[in-house]
Order: structure tokens, then sequence, then C-alpha cells
């Protein structure tokens, strides 16, 4: 395989249109823990939002490939919008690579942000990997999902030198855990054939929708409590994915929906921040 080549097998692998559900968060939480604009730009920052942007969505995605690879020869996704593992040494190498690269925002950043980094590292190797993999241990699966919001809270302790509100966290895990399982709908029937048990395949399509709709509904309570505006905001995903469930919209296409809500409602967070930090 050309450099080239490799270099384009790996963004494929690393899931591009995700790469924001990771590096989101951190711009997210540094909007918040900013107690001035000089908090916004910092090598600590700028180190963590770079991480979490590319390497490590190669190691979350590069170990799920890996240790996926008999499941994904059922998946149509890996056909089109993603990539079939296809046991080669780039991957695997490409995972260790990323895994040591945290170390470079973890000699910038204060102590205190370092369990939240550990966290995600332990959960993103865990939900696939053995002896753990959670992904196949329901509902395990969705709970352990909370880690995309360890980023934020990481970026969070680092620039204000504490931890995260508690209400922050749960909401945010609580999106993640939605979030995640809706996105398992639409390879209920692939991981059935494969004998693979996850949360949506326990519930069943309607109601795993029932069941993303609640944890959605929790979050923007969660959020809400923190400041009614957010509540708000976050209350948009229970209303579209009851639209979803009543719409009869094939659920395989409306998944490829939610990056671009995603990456709007965390630009409305984001926005929110700085206009906090500007206005007071």
């Amino acid at each position: 395989m050309t450099m080239t080549g490799a270099a384009a097998y790996l963004f494929r692998t690393s899931r591009p249109r995700f790469w924001l559900y990771l590096a989101g968060p951190v711009a997210v939480g540094v909007a918040y823990a900013a107690s001035d604009t000089g908090d916004l730009f910092t090598p600590a920052t700028l180190a963590l939002f770079a991480y979490f942007l590319v390497p490590a969505n190669v190691l979350l995605y590069g170990v799920n490939d890996v240790f996926d690879a008999d499941i994904d020869a059922e998946n149509p996704k890996k056909e089109q919008r993603e990539v079939r593992y296809g046991g080669d040494r780039l991957v695997p190498v490409a995972v260790g690579l990323s895994a040591l690269l945290a170390l470079a925002p973890l000699g910038l950043i204060p102590r205190i942000a370092w369990p939240w980094i550990a966290g995600f590292l332990l959960l993103g190797a865990a939900y696939s990997a053995p002896p753990f993999r959670l992904k196949t241990r329901p509902p395990l699966d969705s709970v352990s999902n909370g880690l995309y919001v360890l980023p934020g809270a990481a970026a969070y302790a680092a620039v204000a030198g504490g931890h995260p509100p508690p209400l922050a966290v749960l909401g945010g895990w609580l999106w993640s855990m939605a979030m995640h399982t809706f996105s398992a709908v639409p390879d209920i029937d692939p991981d059935r054939r494969a004998g693979i048990e996850t949360t949506a395949t326990r519930l069943g399509e309607r109601r795993t929708y029932a069941y993303c709709a609640l944890c959605w509904a929790l979050a923007a309570v969660a959020f809400g409590l923190l400041d009614p505006r957010l509540g708000l905001l976050l209350g948009l995903y229970p209303v579209a994915v009851v639209g979803v469930a009543v719409s009869g919209v094939d659920v395989s296409r409306a998944y490829w929906w939610y990056p671009a809500l995603n990456t709007v409602v965390g630009a409305l967070l984001t926005m929110g921040g700085l206009w906090r930090l500007v206005h007071g």
C-alpha cells in the first residue's frame, strides 16, 4: 500500500463525519471553563483539540474495526460510507501510535484533568477489545459510550483547574448513551445475524427509539437545571427521534443526518459559552 493509499485508508477508518463527536466537546468545555478570552487558545487547549480531532478517532474506531472484523463482514455500512478492516498491520500500528500521542496533551494540562483522559482511553479500548468487549454486553454497550463526554470534561478541568459541574457530565453522558444506541439501530439485523447482542438488538427498533427519547429527555432536564436555554436546545433530540419513529423514515438514512444536527447544536452550545465570556 502506498503512503497516499495508507493515509486515505486511515482517514476513512477515523470516521471523519464523526470527528467533532470527540473534538466538539473539547470546544464546549473550553468555552464554559474560560474566565477570559486568553484561556481559549493556549498550548493545552490546542493540543487537546488536535488530539481528539484525529488521533483519538483513529484509536477509538481502529480498535473497533480490528475486533469487529467478523461482524463487519455482514454490515452493509462497510461497503460505502465506512471501510472494512482487512487484517493488515496498518490499523493496529496506527492505534498504538494514537494511544502514545495522548502523552502530548497530558504533558501540557494539569493533573486534575488526567483522570478524564485516562477514562476515555480505558473505555475506548474496553468497548471493543477483549476481555471486556462492552459493546456486546447490554446495557453496558450504551452506558460505556458516555466516554464521548470525557474529552469535554478534560478540557474543562484543564482550563478551570476544577472538575466540571456534575449535571453537565450527567447530561452529556445521557446524551452520548442515546446517540450510541440510536446509531446501533441500523445494525440490528447485521448484529443479530452475527450473533451479537446489543441494547438495540435486545430492545428491538421501536423500543430502542423509546429508550433514546428517554435518555435524550433526561439529558435535556439535566442541562436545563444548569440553564433553561440549554435544556431547550437539548430538547431537540427527543423530538427528533420521535419524528423518525412516527414518520417511517428509514433509520439508515436518518442516522446520517445526525452529524449535521450535532454540529449545529454543538456550535450553539459553544457560542453560548463564548457569549457568557464576552458579555458576562
